[in-house]
């Protein structure tokens, strides 16, 4: 089991992304924005100065945050944007020796029932995509957010079950906020452990974050203070022999998609760096814990 984390909201800068990465002790990113572009987006010239940097500091890019398929994409508009960016994503992938990359089942169309969400055709672009990242080595993974399979644990299970190779990176404090699809009208918020524990089997990957919804909105904690299982979630894991990546996406001192949040850039580094030591607290409990019984 190793640690990384979403290092842009740390910092905008690649160089205070390593400096935070380093400063943990961590050597992998989960790159996502630079500069506030996606790194599959950069321009070569400017993709080029970050790799060079990367590789100066001996820091790793263990997966790409995609904006594939993600929240702002919709399933009734072509997919050409998408085509374009995993075979972007690729070459880039390639030469920075990294293995998994995030990716998502695309918006919920609204005001259309669960059960109305041309599902099909979401199916058949995620089997494209989900090919093309195999046959060059790459895992895809896909994330429980925003999006079809983010409904509820059916709808992801619906997805890995029509899209062959396809794996998921599970997130912790995405169900505390999201309506569960899975049960009646009116919708209650999902159940982080119930998800985790259904869909683990799958698992390949874990995004840390947490928090407590208030009704209107997602109020972000530190991990282990709000309503997303983390620990017990972390603590299934590594009973179970989980060995892959555990993620931080603090979304305190900076939320990616949600430009009313601004703080200062020394509260925002510090901001990350508390959050990764803590959760490396917690996995030192858990695994201390644990001894003698796995």
């Amino acid at each position: 089991m190793y640690m990384t984390g979403f290092a842009d909201e740390a910092a905008t800068s690649i160089d205070g992304q390593i400096k935070a990465t380093k400063e943990l002790g961590w050597s992998n990113i989960e790159s996502r924005a630079i500069d506030k572009v996606n790194i599959h987006d950069l321009d070569d010239k400017a993709f080029d100065v970050v790799y060079g940097k990367l590789q100066d500091a001996g820091i790793k890019v263990n997966c790409f945050g995609s904006a594939i398929a993600n929240w702002g994409k919709h399933i009734d508009k072509p997919a050409d944007e998408d085509m374009a960016t995993v075979k972007r994503a690729i070459p880039r992938m390639q030469r920075l020796g990294t293995k998994l990359i995030r990716i998502m089942s695309y918006a919920v169309l609204p005001g259309r029932s669960p059960e109305d969400q041309m599902k099909e055709e979401r199916f058949e672009r995620l089997r494209v995509f989900t090919k093309m990242f195999l046959d060059s080595g790459i895992q895809p993974v896909h994330e429980n957010c925003m999006n079809f399979g983010g409904m509820g644990w059916s709808y992801t299970l619906d997805i890995v079950e029509n899209v062959p190779g396809l794996k998921l990176v599970f997130d912790t404090g995405n169900p505390v906020m999201s309506d569960d699809r899975t049960k009646s009208e009116p919708y209650p918020k999902q159940s982080s452990w119930e998800f985790y524990r259904i869909v683990k089997e799958q698992v390949v990957y874990i995004h840390i974050k947490d928090g407590i919804w208030d009704g209107e909105k997602m109020n972000y904690t530190f991990p282990g203070l709000g309503n997303g299982d983390v620990r017990r979630v972390v603590e299934d894991a590594i009973a179970s022999g989980y060995d892959g990546g555990i993620s931080i996406e603090p979304h305190l001192g900076a939320v990616f998609h949600d430009d009313s949040v601004k703080t200062d850039d020394e509260r925002r580094y510090a901001m990350y760096v508390e959050y990764g030591r803590r959760m490396e607290a917690m996995i030192r409990d858990i695994t201390a814990s644990l001894k003698g019984k796995i």
